[in-house]
C-alpha cells in the first residue's frame, strides 16, 4: 500500500514586528515517525518528512550497509498506520542472511557489556575508500553547486525549515535533489534516488545544506562520491573520517568563499578533470 501525506501544513501565529503584532498564517513542514522493518522486525525509526518513502528505504538500506546494491531488495511495502509510516523491506536470501547475522550480533542480553562495545563499533564503522577517484572540480564548480541546490528546494522555499542534499555533476548541474526535516534523511533519500535512476555516485559531488557530521561522510562514501560540499561547518571526527576515506571535504561555502578541509588536490584551478 502506498502512502500519501501532505509535506506541509498551514498554521496561524502571532507575528511580532517592529510595527506591531498581528495574526498571520505560515506554512510549516510536517514530520512523522518512519519505521524501517526488515523481515517483519523494526530495525530503526526516524522522524522524517512524509515524502519519497521508497527513496528513503532504498537509500537507508544502502548507506547503512544493509545491502550492497538495490538488486538485493526483493520488495518495499509502505504502510500508513496513522501515527506513522511503516516501511516493510524484504531482502533477498544473501542480504537477508547478512542482516540476520548483524542483528544477532548487536542484540544481546540485558547488561551485556560486549553488546555496547559492538554497538559503538557499528556506529564507528569504517567507511568506503574513495581515494582512487580521479574526479576534480574547479572552484567555480563548488560555488555553482551550492547556488544551484538552493534553486531546487521547494519545501525550504515554502517553509524555511528543511535540509536538502543534492548531487552535482560538472556540465549538468544538480541532477538529483531531495529534502527532509532531517539532514541524514535528506542524504539517504538522495542515495536512494540516485540508485533508482542508475546514476553513478563516483561521477559527481554530494552537496548538502547542513553541517557535516561523521554520518554524513559515511553516507557520502557509501554513495561512492569523493566530494562532499556543505554550506555549514564540519565536525572534527567528520574531517578525520573524510581524510581517512580519501574524500575531499569542502565546507562553509558562502558566496564565492569556501574552506577545503581534506584532500585539496582535487580542487583545481582552470580546467578540471571531470572523470571518476
Amino acid at each position: 500500500m502506498s502512502a500519501r501525506r501532505k509535506a506541509t501544513t498551514q498554521i496561524s501565529r502571532l507575528a511580532h514586528r517592529a510595527g506591531g503584532t498581528a495574526a498571520a498564517n505560515r506554512m510549516v513542514p510536517e514530520e512523522t515517525p518512519v519505521a524501517f522493518s526488515f523481515a517483519g522486525t523494526t530495525h530503526a525509526v526516524m522522524m522524517a518528512s512524509p515524502a519519497d518513502f521508497e527513496d528513503f528505504a532504498l537509500g537507508f538500506s544502502l548507506t547503512e550497509g544493509i545491502i550492497a546494491d538495490r538488486q538485493e531488495i526483493e520488495a518495499i511495502e509502505i504502510e500508513d498506520h496513522g501515527a506513522g509510516i511503516d516501511i516493510q523491506i524484504s531482502l533477498k536470501d544473501q542480504a537477508n542472511t547478512r542482516f540476520e547475522a548483524r542483528r544477532r550480533r548487536l542484540a544481546g542480553p540485558v547488561g551485556c557489556g560486549l553488546c555496547g562495545i559492538e554497538s559503538i563499533e557499528e556506529a564507528m564503522r569504517s567507511v568506503e575508500a574513495v581515494g582512487s577517484s580521479k574526479l576534480t572540480l574547479a572552484a567555480e564548480d563548488i560555488i555553482r553547486s551550492v547556488k544551484l541546490l538552493s534553486r531546487v528546494q521547494p519545501l525550504h522555499a515554502e517553509t524555511g525549515a528543511v535540509h536538502a542534499a543534492g548531487f552535482y555533476i560538472h556540465g549538468k548541474g544538480i541532477v538529483m535533489a531531495r529534502e527532509d526535516v532531517g539532514r541524514h534523511n535528506a542524504l539517504d533519500k538522495l542515495a536512494g534516488a540516485l540508485a533508482k535512476a542508475g546514476i553513478d555516485g563516483t561521477s559527481g559531488a554530494v552537496v548538502v545544506t547542513s553541517r557535516v557530521s561523521v554520518e554524513m561522510v559515511q553516507k557520502t562514501a557509501a554513495i561512492g562520491a569523493a566530494f562532499i560540499i556543505a554550506v555549514s561547518a564540519p565536525t572534527a571526527l567528520a574531517i578525520r573520517t573524510a581524510e581517512e576515506a580519501g574524500m575531499t571535504l569542502v565546507a562553509l561555502v558562502r558566496g564565492d568563499d569556501f574552506d577545503i578541509f581534506t584532500h585539496p588536490e582535487r580542487v583545481v584551478s582552470g580546467v578540471a578533470k571531470h572523470v571518476a
